[in-house]
């Protein structure tokens, strides 16, 4: 029980290791919640860049747009970028896909263009600046595999599009049965993913009996696209934040604790 005598609730966020679990972990104890972190990626850099990868990062001041799909690809990709440009070359239009990627890009002294709220493929798609880009390069900076709504719109657009896989994400090497025993000790009431891969893999990690048994745990998820895979994979009660931001899935934490019956 809190100080006002409540229940305090329990929640399982599943971001990577990093700075960005580290903070929304944070957040969450900060708002007066028992926070416990299990990580539902893992993710680690590229071994070894192939020449057509060496050579796009030769021609970096050949692109007029460079697009960051996460924060996770600044950390990445910037690393590569230092190796071959001491300082990045001018006249380039940089984008993040949010302000959490923007932020770490001003580490290296870039100010992005971001989608604002819309913290997605159709946000960036959104922006006055690649609507008419035809004939133009971009390079996307991302992890291996993804979505691939950004690449095949640009393309239908004209422009001639590269991407740079900076690194690579792994379900977390977890024994079977884990999981569900780690979900069920710390009687976890809600679980924060901030992603559809970080469903997939927990649905991946749980046993089919396993996620039947949780199905009432309920879900904060950063997007409509996740929050119609979970209802797919059986979930009932689930609360969709704006985007994938600490600010934007804490609020939808509150809303949660709102609709069960917990007032601040």
């Amino acid at each position: 029980m809190d100080r006002q005598g409540q229940a305090v609730r329990r929640v399982l966020v599943t971001r990577p290791a990093g700075d960005a679990a580290d903070g929304l972990c944070a957040a969450v104890a900060a708002a007066g919640y028992r926070v416990h972190w299990q990580p539902l990626l893992e993710l680690s850099a590229c071994a070894q860049l192939s020449p057509a990868q060496r050579q796009i990062l030769l021609d970096l001041d050949h692109f007029q747009h460079i697009i960051f799909i996460s924060a996770n690809a600044v950390r990445f990709g910037m690393a590569l970028v230092n190796d071959f440009w001491p300082q990045v070359p001018l006249g380039i239009n940089w984008y993040s896909v949010g302000a959490a990627t923007a932020e770490r890009l001003l580490q290296f002294h870039i100010h992005a263009i971001t989608p604002g709220s819309n913290m997605s493929s159709e946000g960036l798609l959104a922006l006055p600046y690649l609507r008419n880009v035809e004939g133009q390069r971009v390079l996307i900076i991302k992890g291996e595999g993804g979505r691939d709504a950004l690449r095949t719109e640009l393309l239908h657009r004209g422009a001639l599009v590269d991407e740079l896989a900076c690194y690579r994400r792994r379900v977390p090497d977890v024994p079977a049965g884990a999981l569900a025993l780690r979900i069920a000790e710390w009687e976890i009431d809600v679980i924060m993913l901030s992603s559809g891969e970080s469903l997939a893999n927990l649905l991946l990690l749980l046993s089919p009996a396993e996620t039947t048994k949780f199905k009432a745990i309920s879900l904060v998820v950063p997007s409509e696209r996740v929050a119609d895979m979970a209802r797919q994979a059986g979930f009932d009660h689930i609360v969709t934040a704006a985007n994938a931001s600490d600010m934007a899935m804490l609020r939808a934490l509150q809303e949660w604790r709102s609709r069960t019956g917990d007032q601040e």
